[in-house]
């Protein structure tokens, strides 16, 4: 009887511990899986971001795309990539021209490769710029990749759906003569809009496939797995990277992911022995020992296989949250590109040079960057309005040639109406410092705010002691932003006035409850894990 008892306890005590390896094992999947297309849509972003340069320029110089990588504040790794290039689409009467532009300052003479002589084609996508500029990158400059079959393949698609598309698994040209395993995520750049725009070429980033799965697996906990990515073509499945750690035999997960618009396969492995637990080998030495205590063990066991229930719900319940965050994550993204693209266009109407152009779209964008890092800094929750007005108004607040004077209530804004009022104060703030009361010695400008009512916030902004204001002949580009984009985002007219004694300003903010913009609550059931 007491044999028996020990072997019952050494097989539920084994078959608890498979149970939390199954749990762990498919934790890691899921967040492996989440890692993996969190730095796809990251470095997605950057390439969307980069096409609305090219898209908006007729032409983009070097310098112009070294500093607008610089300006992305990357991290040393690039997210995992080996840096973001840009492929003009040329026919072959463009070939002199281009080859030309690429070694334009460069010592040396670098031609397209491989050469029309050699495979002769219409359609070239030859790599014009790479950035950084080391000499592992150089490597790739003047490669056309539209001659190769599987780049060929993703630049197609990512034309046919404007996505951002990754390739199957290719050697980059950076390897040299090396054969590792890499893919690249093109975003395409037309010209023009609707039946009319035609392909410009392609801005796109380059990855070495074992250190892309690397850089996702430093963002999880849990790095022991062994780790393995799939391309799937066809019906054969193409290894991508494997990480150290793998073993020929283990208990595996399979998870898909969707990575830049091509699904590929992860596989995770547990790194658990096939041995007995320390606890079933001190139950099977000790079993006439721990006979007694069979009660208390199978107490242990059943709650242990509750908790282990429990943490699968949990892990169910993560992955459905994962996946929300991940759509409204891409919901907020195509706001903040709706409202950059709709500055671009306005910017440019207004703009009567490229130099003020490009001013005019740095200060603006620093300015909606300035109120989103307010945002982040509250986890997208409620911002004060205090804290925006502050914000803009920062650099005029210790001029002692003139007076900063805000107050108000405490009043929380949603994030969306914190960045169009951060949008308003700074283009009234800039307007104050070109020709308001901030542009002389003994200016005012002050800016109050109250609650009309539980669902409503009024802000004045009011300037004196400035030089005469006049009507102004044509509208500028503030008025146009305060009066249209920030008055519909706000859904409440805007009140301009260019009283002669000074400019004033009347907006109306709704004041939402959190409930109606946060994605999800925080339940004692959530909290407690």
């Amino acid at each position: 009887m007491i044999a028996a008892i020990t072997v019952l306890a050494v097989f539920s005590i084994e078959r608890g511990e498979r149970v939390r390896d199954a749990a762990e094992l498919n934790r890691k999947a899921v967040t492996m899986a989440a890692a993996i297309e969190r730095r796809a849509y990251s470095n997605s972003s950057f390439l969307r971001a980069g096409a609305a340069l090219f898209g908006a320029q007729d032409e983009v110089t070097a310098e112009m795309f070294r500093t607008f990588v610089s300006e992305l504040r990357l991290d040393a790794d690039y997210r995992g990539a080996e840096g973001i290039g840009w492929a003009p689409a040329i026919g072959t009467s463009q070939v002199s021209e281009f080859e030309q532009s690429l070694n334009e300052g460069r010592v040396g003479l670098t031609k397209i490769t491989p050469s029309l002589e050699q495979q002769p084609r219409r359609q070239l996508v030859p790599i014009l710029y790479l950035q950084p500029d080391t000499l592992r990158n150089r490597r790739a400059l003047g490669f056309d990749m539209y001659s190769e079959e599987v780049r060929r393949e993703a630049m197609d698609e990512a034309t046919r759906t404007v996505r951002p598309t990754a390739t199957g698994r290719i050697t980059l040209i950076q390897e040299g003569g090396g054969s590792d395993a890499g893919f690249l995520i093109y975003m395409p750049v037309f010209d023009g809009f609707g039946a009319s725009r035609s392909l410009k070429g392609f801005i796109y980033s380059p990855f070495n496939a074992a250190q892309f799965v690397a850089s996702a697996s430093d963002l999880t906990q849990g790095g022991d797995a062994g780790i393995r990515l799939y391309d799937i073509r066809g019906s054969e499945r193409q290894l991508m990277a494997q990480l150290d750690g793998w073993k020929e035999e283990g208990e595996t997960v399979e998870r898909e992911v969707d990575l830049a618009n091509r699904t590929m396969v992860l596989v995770v492995q547990s790194q658990s022995d096939d041995v007995l637990s320390p606890l079933s080998m001190i139950t099977l030495l000790f079993g006439l020992a721990v006979a007694s205590l069979l009660l208390v063990v199978a107490r242990l066991l059943t709650r242990q296989a509750q908790e282990d229930s429990r943490s699968l719900e949990w892990f169910a319940e993560q992955n459905s949250i994962r996946n929300s965050l991940t759509r409204e994550l891409n919901h907020r993204v195509k706001n903040t590109l709706a409202n950059v693209l709709s500055i671009v266009s306005l910017t440019r109407r207004r703009a009567e040079s490229l130099d003020e152009f490009a001013t005019g779209i740095d200060n603006r964008i620093r300015a909606l960057s300035a109120t989103h890092d307010l945002l982040t800094n509250s986890e997208w929750g409620t911002t004060p309005i205090a804290s925006v007005v502050h914000v803009e108004l920062a650099p005029y607040a210790n001029d002692d040639d003139h007076t900063v004077d805000t107050g108000g209530p405490d009043v929380e804004l949603a994030p969306n109406d914190a960045l169009s009022l951060g949008l308003a104060i700074h283009e009234l703030a800039t307007n104050a410092a070109k020709y308001g009361a901030l542009s002389c010695t003994g200016g005012k400008v002050e800016v109050r705010w109250s609650l009309v009512n539980d669902k409503l916030a009024r802000i004045r902004w009011v300037e004196s002691g400035g030089p005469e204001v006049s009507q102004p002949e044509k509208r500028g580009f503030g008025t146009d932003l305060i009066e249209k984009i920030v008055a519909h985002e706000l859904r409440h007219p805007v009140e301009l006035d260019f009283d002669p004694e000074g400019v004033r300003c009347t907006l109306l903010v709704p004041v939402r409850e959190p409930s109606e913009f946060e994605l999800r609550s925080s339940s004692p059931s959530t909290r407690g894990h």
